[in-house]
């Protein structure tokens, strides 16, 4: 998931903003339109739309929650940009538009929000500034439970570090406030050049005051109430979730789909036999994959139907830093260098990922272009098998260590994810010496696993929730709720601090080239394997699914043509 580097350049330039995620960001688990098949009209030929708009797609992996202060993974991403919208959204170009807010002033840093005159929920509730207020109150609380993950993405917002971490009790001291009915002030802690993007990102999302009454609403479709395109119809676990259009969505004229549906199939091989049979319109990434060995094929078999483009987005492996032997930097740099990243990308992963040796990926935006042009990741480290050997055996002489402890590798569900990670343990077995085992685990259980640091390496992966080199590094604060590594750096959080309280752009970018010299030359706290690229399959009548720079796909304007 990474760059088609001229266009994406030129859209981060006009805007340095985007939208994820989890996730996520997400946490695994961020904008430019993807063109070809994939969207758009089709010039001068008239379009006839399909009696059907039914799109049918692969999810791969259930959604932990639907709830946005919880949410932190891009299986939630893509079905909550479908039944909520921000204050903002991206368009096909990459730029934030009017969404929930019809308009908004900027004066310095505070901007002032002006909702949608008779905008409503779905059950015919008017959208209020007090249900945003409400609902960032709900991420930034501490007694939230769980902790929000993304609490940290608020904390642009004037005083809700503090609030969070409870060294200030009154919400109303935070930088948000609700002037009335339609009209949401936000006050920033320091200019945010990218914050109208934020806006469009998940944790910012309103929600429903009627929560407070229920705790398992996020996972009760007859008590999701929702203000986006589509309205949560069933959720059938492990096997399929299915939306359906919102006829009380301010903007429901532009949505010509009437459901989409979800299937949960967390194989490669049977979304791809699906995508043949016509049982599905869209194969492949963000959400489902095609097999990696079956690309070569389908790239010359569907030609006209094949979509690869660079994205900005970060597959790598984490080491847990507080657990033995990967608490010793030395060690965790052996396991770095020990591999063949051209390798893995050429043999393995056949998707013309390019090999990563920094965390930022290329099309994120830097001072004076491209973060990553003007930091080159080879300055961090390179592979060297020799220097590897050495680097174990002097971390293994400092811990006390005759033998490596036994070391698991984990990852979750995914044919894909399975072949790299043999393949890695191979690299380590071959290079190293060291014998790795490599452990599946469903979504929910992998991403608790990390969460609570049981773990020693673990697959990562990272897509921008917005176009600055700050997405992919504040992260690793020690005060991140996404940091599931356990990596605590004074200096680290210093740095992130200082970008984060100036508009200097150079200064900004010396600091993110700093932290990510610390993060990975320095301590290898994250091990960087490959720079995404994002490759699917889609069916010719399918318009207007929407690729963003990140990777991350909308799906709520697309439409299906006659067949």
């Amino acid at each position: 998931m990474k760059k088609n580097k001229s266009l994406l350049l030129l859209l981060t330039l006009v805007l340095a903003v985007g939208t994820l995620l989890s996730a996520c960001g997400s946490n695994d688990k961020g904008n430019s339109a993807n063109g070809g098949t994939n969207a758009g009209s089709n010039g001068n030929v008239e379009e006839v739309l399909a009696a059907d708009q039914t799109l049918r797609i692969n999810l791969a992996a259930e959604p932990p929650t639907f709830d946005p202060a919880q949410a932190q993974d891009s299986q939630a991403h893509t079905v909550l940009n479908m039944m909520y919208e921000g204050l903002t959204r991206m368009d096909e170009s990459g730029q934030p538009i009017p969404a929930a807010a019809e308009k908004w002033e900027i004066d310095g840093t505070t901007y002032t929000f002006h909702l949608r005159q008779g905008a409503t929920w779905s059950n015919g509730d008017p959208v209020t500034a007090n249900d945003f207020v409400f609902a960032w109150e709900r991420v930034l609380s501490p007694n939230t439970t769980p902790a929000a993950p993304y609490a940290y993405q608020l904390y642009y917002i004037e005083n809700a570090q503090a609030f969070n971490e409870g060294t200030i009790k009154d919400f109303s001291e935070v930088g948000v406030k609700a002037i009335d009915d339609n009209t949401l002030e936000v006050k920033l802690a320091a200019p945010t050049p990218y914050f109208l993007g934020l806006t469009s990102f998940y944790t910012y999302f309103p929600v429903h005051q009627s929560v407070k009454e229920d705790p398992k609403w996020a996972v009760n479709k007859d008590k999701m109430i929702v203000n986006g395109p589509f309205t949560l119809q069933t959720w059938t676990k492990g096997q399929e979730i299915v939306v359906a259009k919102n006829d009380k969505y301010w903007d429901n004229e532009s949505i010509k789909l009437t459901s989409i549906v979800m299937s949960l199939v967390d194989s490669g091989a049977t979304e791809l036999t699906s995508y043949r049979n016509g049982e599905l319109d869209r194969a492949g990434q963000p959400n489902g994959e095609i097999p990696t060995d079956q690309i070569p094929i389908v790239k010359n078999e569907l030609k006209d139907e094949f979509n690869s483009k660079g994205i900005a987005s970060m597959y790598f492996y984490q080491f847990n830093v507080t657990a033995k032997p990967f608490d010793n930097a030395k060690i965790r740099k052996a396991f770095a260098m020990a591999i063949s990243r051209q390798d893995l990308v050429d043999k393995v992963t056949l998707g013309g990922q390019i090999p990563a040796y920094g965390f930022v990926p290329p099309g994120i935006a830097g001072a004076d272009g491209e973060f990553r042009t003007e930091h080159k990741d080879s300055e961090y480290f390179q592979e060297n098998y020799d220097e590897a050997k050495k680097l174990l055996e002097e971390g293994m002489k400092e811990e006390g260590y005759t033998k490596l402890p036994e070391v698991t590798l984990i990852y979750n569900t995914s044919e894909g994810h399975k072949k790299i990670a043999l393949a890695i343990a191979d690299m380590w077995k071959n290079n190293l010496g060291v014998d790795v085992k490599t452990e599946n685990q469903e979504w929910g259980v992998y991403l608790e696993n990390r969460r609570n640091l049981n773990y020693q390496v673990a697959r990562g992966g990272w897509t921008a929730d917005y176009s600055d080199p700050m997405s992919f590094l504040d992260l690793w604060t020690s005060t991140s709720g996404n940091n599931d590594i356990g990596f605590k750096n004074e200096e680290f959080d210093k740095l992130i601090a200082e970008a984060k309280a100036t508009d200097d752009v150079k200064l900004r970018d010396d600091n993110f080239a700093k932290a990510e010299t610390l993060l990975i030359k320095d301590n290898m706290a994250v091990m960087p394997l490959y720079y995404y690229t994002n490759v699917s399959l889609v069916k010719p009548y399918l318009k207007n699914v929407i690729v963003d720079y990140s990777g991350a796909v909308e799906y709520s304007r697309a439409y299906l043509l006659e067949h």
